[in-house]
């Protein structure tokens, strides 16, 4: 006996749902940052504060998990509540998001899933903190994120600080440019590296307006181009932490998770966890505040793109 394909279990929040019907800028955003990126309470005021940053400049906020079997675009302040409480969630991607939704389980989204998640949803623009990628030694452990094929393939513009500093930035960007995503520096010729303005690396392309990158999204659409695009918006001064100051943490910490055996999926809660420590809790309130700062580019560039965030076709 054959299995019929299911409909996809999509929910939409009343909020998204409104705007949707109203054709008004929608920005995903994703929920790892909730359930394993940061400690409580700040898991939750920052998303919340991200959504109101959104709200504030003219676009809707589209917060993606799956809840019992079900993937939401856009979470209640109940459902925000229910997720970051939640025990045993799943850090969703690319090869266990179907399953986990077949299964009827729960789970938050990575950058990966959140982008497969926003094109079923049609929206195109994306904020995050930073993308996974290449990490250190992939020579022998062949970890790389599945962050990096699904910019390749999804049509999704996402506004990230860089890749995570903790990572081989100019693997990672190779890799990139390998598979033809366009990577775009905001306002500077530098790539930022997340905590700090500056990695050392020249930017492949600079933009300095939401309408450029807007238009390279909607430029794309109308050849055919598979994949989306990353943009690279680096910190604000005030609130960064120096390259000089966070390369030795950054090597301490990776000291330890290989000292421990850390792999796979644990490693960047890990090291997020051991930088904050070894920073005092500066790393933190970096990190906050870089996400705010995409958030706000984030709705600035939906807002271009036009009816409902979508690029014009």
């Amino acid at each position: 006996m054959s299995i019929l394909p299911p409909t996809l279990p999509l929910a939409f929040s009343p909020e998204v749902a409104d705007a949707r019907a109203d054709g008004r800028p929608l920005v995903a955003l994703e929920t790892t940052i909730v359930t394993h990126g940061m400690p409580s309470p700040q898991n939750v005021e920052t998303a919340q504060a991200v959504e109101a940053d959104i709200r504030a400049a003219g676009a809707v906020p589209a917060t993606i998990a799956v809840m019992d079997g079900t993937l939401h675009i856009g979470l209640t302040e109940d459902e925000l509540h229910r997720l970051a409480e939640a025990r045993d969630v799943a850090k969703l991607s690319r090869a266990d998001l179907a399953a986990c939704l077949a299964r009827r389980g729960t789970g938050s989204t990575t950058v990966a899933a959140t982008m497969i998640a926003a094109r079923a949803a049609g929206i195109a623009v994306f904020a995050t903190g930073g993308i996974g990628g290449v990490h250190r030694g992939w020579e022998t452990t062949l970890d790389i994120s599945a962050d990096l094929q699904e910019l390749a393939q999804t049509p999704v513009t996402v506004v990230a600080a860089g890749a995570k500093a903790i990572l081989d930035l100019p693997a990672t960007f190779e890799v990139l440019e390998t598979l033809g995503v366009p990577v775009i520096a905001y306002g500077q010729d530098e790539m930022p590296a997340f905590w700090s303005r500056a990695s050392g690396l020249p930017a492949p392309l600079r933009m300095d307006s939401a309408a450029e990158i807007a238009a390279a999204h909607a430029m794309r659409t109308a050849l055919g181009l598979p994949g989306g695009q990353l943009v690279a918006n680096p910190i604000d001064p005030a609130d960064e932490i120096p390259r000089d100051e966070m390369l030795p943490v950054i090597e301490s910490a990776l000291a330890e998770a290989s000292a421990q055996g850390i792999s796979a999926k644990a490693v960047t809660p890990f090291l997020l966890d051991r930088i904050f420590h070894l920073t005092d809790g500066r790393s933190l309130t970096a990190n906050i505040a870089l996400v705010r700062s995409n958030a706000r580019l984030a709705a600035a560039i939906a807002a271009e793109l036009g009816t409902g965030g979508r690029a014009p076709t």
